[in-house]
């Protein structure tokens, strides 16, 4: 760890610092900004009652995150990957359809548009407003332009607050959110970092929280090129318990919902194993015994998300700054991807 911290900070990382110094003053603005457009959405959610979030990479573990609080609007919301959507589509035909892609410009977005045709109730989240997708869809343009850096983490922020106003629009009372974003989240996450100075791989998981588990797991891989993944909570209960063990760490993300307990069980369960587990607890329940937690205030939805991922955001780049020389750097990949 001495060496971490007397070398130079690696070029990739230096970028993504710069994004997360300005996510929450871009996502506030990106909520207040897109009010007209939000409504526009919201009006046709309540019309249709049934919402296909579309998506790749980080955009879509964003449309997972969101699933669950739409559904709590009585809205049949599902998301897919924009690739699965091109190779074994479901049918459009009375749906609200969000393609979500912070550069708008990825492959999978400009196939699906050319060969999509005529649909009436398709819009766009994106940060780049000259891109193809707010040239073709109505589009909610997220403040601050397209993120640079290799990793998401200010687009999974803003785009958080995209929806946030598509929610708020819909009736929900975005105060707790709005104050979470508002929060400096100072968490020290020394102990977690040390609790994962010896695994081989992470694998993250949740229940409600899950697309915030799934987009961690995502920039983990990116940055420290291990392969780490998620399950949400009953598809790691079923089978994969087997890996658990001392080189397997297991990050696990518990709100103030009613799936707490079962998330709760899940940490006892890998406690159990002797696998080293971080918890980001929002949930208001005690620690579980042998955990590293993390917590936060009592908390659901975009608020518990909100107060979470800056501090997971943090943990994922130290991480891989202790497993890789340059870090954020991509060497199999590129920031915006144009190939299938």
């Amino acid at each position: 760890m001495t060496m971490t911290a007397t070398r130079s900070r690696p070029v990739g990382l230096a970028a993504i610092d710069r994004e997360m110094a300005r996510q929450h003053a871009d996502a506030r603005a990106s909520f207040e900004h897109n009010t007209a457009m939000a409504a526009e959405v919201a009006a046709s959610i309540r019309k249709t009652g049934r919402l296909l979030l579309l998506g790749m990479g980080g955009s879509h573990a964003v449309g997972r995150a969101v699933e669950p609080l739409y559904r709590a609007h009585g809205i049949d919301a599902l998301a897919l990957p924009l690739s699965e959507q091109l190779g074994q589509p479901v049918p459009l035909d009375g749906k609200t359809v969000l393609v979500t892609s912070q550069s708008g410009e990825s492959a999978e977005v400009v196939r699906w548009f050319a060969e999509a045709g005529s649909v009436a109730e398709v819009f766009g989240l994106t940060l780049e407003g000259g891109s193809l997708l707010a040239r073709t869809a109505p589009c909610l343009v997220g403040a601050g332009g397209t993120e640079l850096a290799f990793a998401a983490t200010r687009s999974l922020t803003v785009t958080f607050a995209l929806h946030l106003a598509i929610l708020a629009a819909l009736g929900e009372d975005p105060s707790a959110a709005l104050g979470a974003l508002d929060q400096k989240q100072d968490n020290d996450i020394m102990q977690a970092l040390a609790a994962l100075a010896e695994v081989t791989t992470i694998v993250t998981s949740g229940r409600r929280l899950q697309g915030v588990a799934e987009a961690l797991a995502l920039g983990l891989t990116e940055l420290s090129r291990l392969p780490c993944f998620s399950l949400e909570g009953g598809q790691l209960r079923h089978g994969p318990m087997e890996m658990l063990g001392p080189r397997i760490g297991v990050i696990l993300f518990r709100g103030n919902d009613p799936t707490a307990g079962l998330v709760t069980a899940m940490a006892l369960s890998v406690v159990e194993a002797g696998a080293p587990l971080v918890i980001f607890d929002a949930s208001g329940q005690s620690p579980v015994a042998g955990a590293v937690t993390l917590s936060f205030k009592p908390a659901t939805g975009l608020a518990a998300i909100f107060a979470m991922l800056p501090v997971a955001q943090r943990l994922m780049i130290a991480f891989a700054d202790s497993r890789v020389d340059n870090a954020g750097t991509p060497v199999r990949s590129t920031k915006i991807t144009r190939s299938e």
